[in-house]
């Protein structure tokens, strides 16, 4: 088993929770890195992640982003957006639990629904046929998919925060200040 390391950094969460928004500036405000691997899959494909479910499906999709965490988990100095169903997939969920440490930006059911309301390009957010659904059958399906999820964004992360609180910045600046505390102790335990 590799070594787990504190400092390649998991970002998961509900779509929308602030993981492609809060990824890049937390990753400049520690000198890291940054890769969204929705961003990634979409450039090795040159297609969008609609196109990419409505063509060739979810197991597709999620095989790729194994592919990608694969090679993510041997970077340091890294912040890496997961998607929001990325730790669905059990070899996913894996690499992740064992190469580096996980962070849950966590939002309220009613504030993903507000800011997923206008969104096209987010596939689990569609009815089967394609057309963007009702404001309740929204909220039920966040509601659900939610529920289903949170399980693992909360049981392997070590810090979590609340993304619909705070301005970007202050969010930020709490992260910073969280991940540089928790990489003294790890380096403290590793010293031991």
């Amino acid at each position: 088993m590799q070594q787990k390391k504190p400092n390649l950094i998991f970002l998961t969460g509900f779509s929308t929770a602030g993981k492609s928004t809060i990824g890049p500036i937390l990753a400049s405000s520690l000198g890291y890195s940054f890769i969204d691997i929705d961003e990634a899959i979409m450039e090795k494909e040159k297609k969008s992640v609609v196109e990419i479910f409505s063509e060739k499906g979810e197991a597709y999709f999620r095989q790729l982003e194994y592919e990608i965490l694969q090679q993510c988990a041997q970077a340091e100095n890294l912040v890496v957006a997961l998607g929001g169903g990325t730790l669905e997939n059990d070899k996913s969920f894996q690499i992740v639990k064992d190469s580096g440490t996980l962070i849950y930006l966590k939002s309220e059911v009613d504030t993903l629904t507000k800011r997923l309301a206008n969104k096209d390009d987010r596939p689990l957010m569609k009815a089967e046929n394609g057309e963007r659904l009702s404001a309740e059958d929204l909220h039920r399906r966040v509601k659900q998919l939610l529920m289903s999820r949170e399980e693992r964004y909360q049981s392997h992360a070590v810090i979590s925060i609340a993304t619909d609180q705070n301005p970007i910045g202050k969010t930020v600046e709490m992260l910073t200040r969280q991940v540089e505390q928790y990489q003294k102790e790890q380096l403290r335990l590793s010293e031991k």
